[in-house]
């Protein structure tokens, strides 16, 4: 994560911290084109790792809203062993979202929230038929997921600055 954190301010970017190790990474930046920052931070990722990266940045701002945001009935979240938001470059559209509702099934339910996917699944993960290498072969669409509960400890961190 240290290395993660050093490529971040090599490309300029200021108050970089990495928050877990997952790949999140918080900082402040004047730029003033998110998608051209997403890019820029692919670059760099990039040349600095050998590999492709896809960025998905949201600002303090959308990242509280994620958090706090109820897309099932609390009802129905007694007894799920997980809720997990997809993060997408770009919402999808209507076709997309008629793909990602075909994933629902007994165990799993989903629901799209501008560049976010919620998936909740009532067991353990594994069990599900649904992962992100067929969501991101279906939509043709890159993703990332993070549980609820690191978006909310990252949000709770973060809205203090």
């Amino acid at each position: 994560m240290a290395d993660l954190r050093r490529v971040f301010e090599g490309l300029g970017l200021k108050e970089v911290e990495t928050f877990i190790a997952s790949g999140n990474v918080v900082f402040n930046s004047d730029a003033p084109e998110i998608r051209a920052l997403e890019l820029l931070i692919e670059d760099g990722l990039r040349k600095a790792l050998g590999y492709e990266v896809t960025t998905f940045i949201r600002t303090d701002e959308e990242l509280a809203g994620i958090a706090k945001y109820e897309p099932f009935k609390q009802s129905h979240l007694r007894g799920a062993a997980a809720l997990n938001v997809g993060f997408l470059v770009d919402p999808p559209g209507a076709a997309a979202k008629k793909l990602i509702a075909a994933f629902k099934s007994e165990i799993d339910d989903f629901d799209v929230r501008g560049r976010e996917v919620y998936w909740r699944s009532q067991t353990k993960q594994s069990d599900s038929k649904f992962n992100n290498v067929r969501f991101e072969k279906m939509l043709n669409a890159r993703a990332t997921w993070r549980g609820i509960n690191t978006i909310r400890r990252l949000a709770a961190k973060f809205a203090l600055r």
